[in-house]
């Protein structure tokens, strides 16, 4: 890492300016913190996070449907951590559970799926939720119960799909200089699915890995090729993804999902955006089997998670950040996932300070 970090310290020099690189990836934004890469970096070299939380990018109106799902007769709703704990309104699903809600959590949809087959008489909705790293899982846990003939078994999907979302943000960003992509979108996806940042957005754009040198790697080629005037897309995490997408989760995927429009907390509606279980399995759309009416959600107005997610914002600009909004006690969804950006700064700031979290 030594060459690299040499490297982009003489950027100034190359450059002959200040660099603003989007790490689009939630965890690659827990591991610039673990690393404390930060620290290392030159003063004219910034990282800001962006859109790449599954769990905050999760819309309001969506967790609301969940909410009402979860307290049908018979229900049980299952999903992560993360996803239980986001608060809506001054709930959360966590806190559907302790009001005798049935509401569990999980490690994987499979699990879901075996809560399903065991609790023949409930109606069991998996809330699947993150990019195109899960979605392949959730496909296959469809098409198992589907072979299985679990009736009882549902999704409600909050999967997302990174390019749309890109597409809109950074069209409206000038103030991006380049992508440090997520490398375990690319695995499944393959590295070309990112062509377009380059091409149509004129931004220099590199696959990374997730350790420090990984890291450090890509956003050296980052700086070389900002240095140099040149703007295409590499990757450096060539161990892990290669040109095209993995043929088996990529097939498994389009097999069960169609995209469709979907809405992103802090970006809006953005088109063919989200996943959708296509006509083979209505059957197994928790959308369809629930259908619970669309319900105005009040959030707390001084959360600024949405500005966040666009890069607009750091996590210590919002006026609740470490003060009301803490992990403890959080009041936006960017403070309760582990990718989320205000609670990774939130947390690093916690063990910097040796205080407990």
């Amino acid at each position: 890492m030594t060459a690299e970090l040499a490297e982009i310290c003489a950027s100034p020099r190359l450059c002959g300016g200040k660099l603003r690189f989007m790490e689009v990836c939630g965890t690659h934004t827990m591991s610039v913190y673990r690393h404390g890469l930060k620290k290392l970096l030159p003063a004219n070299v910034e990282l800001i996070s962006g859109p790449g939380c599954p769990v905050c990018v999760t819309p309001a109106p969506l967790l609301g449907k969940a909410l009402s799902i979860a307290r049908e007769p018979g229900v049980i709703m299952a999903s992560f951590g993360d996803m239980l704990r986001v608060p809506l309104a001054g709930e959360s699903l966590l806190k559907a559970r302790g009001s005798g809600c049935d509401v569990r959590l999980v490690t994987s949809p499979l699990d879901a799926l075996t809560i399903a087959a065991a609790n023949p008489g409930k109606q069991v909705v998996f809330f699947a939720v993150g990019f195109e790293t899960t979605a392949p899982l959730s496909a296959a846990t469809v098409q198992e119960a589907a072979k299985r003939g679990l009736n009882n078994f549902f999704v409600l999907s909050a999967h997302r799909l990174m390019p749309p979302a890109l597409n809109q943000l950074l069209a409206a960003n000038p103030r991006i200089d380049g992508l440090l992509l997520p490398g375990h979108v690319a695995a499944v996806s393959g590295a070309e699915y990112f062509a377009f940042v380059p091409r149509e957005l004129g931004l220099p754009a590199v696959v990374a890995g997730f350790e420090a040198a990984d890291i450090m790697r890509a956003l050296t080629a980052l700086a070389r090729q900002k240095a140099a005037g040149e703007c295409r897309l590499e990757n450096a995490y060539p161990r892990a993804v290669r040109p095209g997408p993995n043929p088996t989760a990529w097939s498994i995927m389009e097999q069960v999902f169609t995209p469709a429009d979907a809405h992103w907390r802090g970006l809006g509606a953005i088109a063919d955006s989200g996943l959708a279980l296509n006509s083979v399995y209505t059957a197994y759309d928790a959308l369809n089997r629930f259908p619970v009416a669309e319900a105005k959600i009040e959030e707390n107005p001084s959360c600024r998670c949405g500005e966040v997610l666009r890069g607009e914002l750091n996590p210590a600009q919002c006026p609740l950040f470490a003060t009301a909004c803490n992990p403890k006690t959080p009041q936006g969804a960017c403070m309760v996932s582990s990718e989320g950006a205000c609670g990774i700064e939130a947390r690093g700031r916690m063990i910097e300070d040796r205080k407990p979290l």
